[in-house]
């Protein structure tokens, strides 16, 4: 059981160990010695409506729940660096994760989140306070891209939003999976992100990341998730995947629990690209860009962007795909094969599978007529 403590200091809430005496503040420092031990009862989860019988189109139909309260928790405040509030009703969080110096290193992840922000700073007008910057090149340890920061960046991120907002989140760097056993995954495996120090601190589930940036996004609210990562189809837990034929036919897939759990978004709109589907690996190269290391997706989302194609969802995705593709038959064989098959989290190649990159959002849609924007 998560047990909250105020600070004896500024009052904001910390999350204390088991069995702590005492708790340093991230955000001021002070140091609040604990009483007797806390002993608040847990949340009671949230009521589910029940389908109404007049629902169709051979979906499975829950209901989102009645917007709770959020509990307090450390990550319901901006990071301590002060993050820069949203102007213009827009606002980003931009992570890009080398891994230098380890075996896990990757190249182009870095310069995956500045192309990044230089495309919404000068195609979509964000305004560069709006725009939070998590990689290691950061001289505010507070924007390194740990665990720690890369949750309390999410929560920055859709912290007092409001009808009209638009907001970003983009993620370079590695992903993985692991085994559900909640029953909520159709191929059993929770989708993952690896923040910096994962392999010491742990990695983000799915779960969390569908809890903190997709759940509580209230009614005129846009967010978009631009994934660049292994396994990262369905990175954001959404309940509707695009299913999308080579020759641009497409259907909607319900990747909805059977369990019942909420996926969706309390009336906000979400919608996702992802470098790859969730059995698949994302290349980190410089085959695309042919100048410096890339993620191939991101590379491929900026370039539908640039080249006019930006008009819909669908050309979106149906030109991110024909990018990777074109590249494929042009460099040949099995050269370009293995560097856009790249197992990053192994630092090994596979062969025989190239990547498709995804679409996920929280309620279908046509993908040709939607308009795309930020």
């Amino acid at each position: 059981m998560v047990m909250l403590v105020d600070c004896s200091q500024c009052r904001t809430p910390l999350q204390l160990p088991h069995g702590a005496k005492s708790i340093r503040c991230a955000v001021c420092h002070a140091i609040t010695l604990i009483g007797e031990p806390l002993n608040a009862p847990p949340t009671p989860p949230p009521p589910y409506f029940s389908p109404p019988a007049t629902y169709s189109n051979n979906y499975n139909y829950y209901a989102p729940p009645p917007a709770p309260i959020p509990a307090p928790t450390q990550y319901n405040h901006a990071p301590p660096s002060q993050p820069p509030s949203a102007h213009g009703h827009k606002k980003a969080v931009i992570i890009g994760i080398s891994y230098k110096n380890s075996k896990n290193e990757l190249k182009g992840c870095i310069n995956d989140a500045k192309c990044m922000k230089f495309m919404l700073v000068n195609r979509f007008r964000f305004p560069e306070a709006s725009i939070l910057m998590l990689t290691e090149e950061e001289t505010d340890r507070y924007k390194i891209p740990t665990k720690h920061n890369i949750r309390m960046a999410m929560s920055w991120l859709v912290q007092g939003c409001q009808p009209g907002d638009s907001l970003v989140f983009h993620y370079s760097g590695h992903g993985s999976q692991q085994r559900n056993y909640t029953g909520d995954e159709i191929d059993g495996y929770d989708e993952t992100l690896c923040p910096l120090d994962f392999e010491t601190q742990g990695m983000i589930v799915d779960d969390e990341i569908n809890a903190t940036i997709v759940r509580p996004l209230p009614r005129g609210v846009k967010l978009h998730a631009i994934i660049d990562s292994c396994h990262s189809g369905t990175m954001l837990d959404l309940p509707f995947l695009c299913r999308m034929e080579r020759t641009g036919r497409y259907s909607w897939e319900d990747h909805r629990p059977r369990s019942g759990a909420w996926k969706g978004t309390n009336g906000g709109e979400v919608i996702s690209f992802s470098g790859c589907d969730d059995d698949q690996t994302s290349a980190d190269t410089d085959a695309l860009s042919k100048v410096t290391s890339t993620g191939a997706m991101t590379y491929a989302f900026i370039q539908a962007i640039e080249r006019g194609q930006g008009n819909t969802y669908g050309s979106i995705l149906s030109a991110m795909r024909s990018t990777i593709r074109r590249t494929d038959d042009e460099i040949g064989g099995s050269v370009v094969t293995t560097l856009l098959t790249m197992l990053v989290t192994g630092g090994s190649a596979g062969i025989g599978m190239t990547q498709e990159p995804q679409l996920t959002a929280n309620e279908p849609f046509d993908v040709y007529t939607k308009p795309f924007s930020l």
